[in-house]
């Protein structure tokens, strides 16, 4: 009885699905808890699951689907630790607008913006790396976008 009692713990305890399921829990909170604490920052939920405000409302063209928007951008965990960065550098990161290209979130974030915006953008994991995450990034991780968008070649 006493062994099959810790063979049903081990098996449990080794069920990824359990596992993924609290993970999908905790990136739903760390969302929750980043947007509670910066609550200043009015965070418009799209109906994607991404959370977008304009820092700064550009005053050229929208970003649409197919233009090549021209973008200076910091990737960075919600602990604010930043995971990739072209900021500092002289060279824009050249983003062909809702084509696949990059994660759906940031190009989803950039379609909101007017050339000459700034915007800041929560991207769920269902909008970057998913449920199964790469070797680089975990399962069910979330993003802060803080992305400049300098110039916009239209389609």
């Amino acid at each position: 009885m006493l062994l099959g009692f810790l063979a049903m713990i081990f098996f449990t305890s080794c069920d990824p699905s359990k596992n993924l399921d609290d993970l999908e829990a905790k990136e739903k909170l760390d969302i929750e808890n980043f947007l509670s604490n910066n609550d200043t920052i009015g965070f418009e939920r799209k109906t994607s699951g991404l959370y977008y405000y304009d820092l700064v409302v550009g005053t050229g063209p929208q970003a649409e689907s197919h233009d090549t928007a021209y973008v200076f951008y910091a990737m960075q965990y919600l602990s604010l630790q930043i995971f990739d960065s072209n900021i500092g550098t002289t060279d824009t990161l050249k983003v062909p607008v809702n084509e696949g290209k990059y994660l759906l979130g940031f190009e989803e974030g950039i379609s909101y913006m007017r050339e000459g915006g700034r915007a800041f953008f929560v991207v769920p994991s269902s909008l970057a790396f998913g449920s199964d995450g790469t070797y680089y990034v975990s399962p069910y991780t979330p993003f802060l976008f803080q992305v400049h968008l300098v110039k916009l070649k239209k389609h």
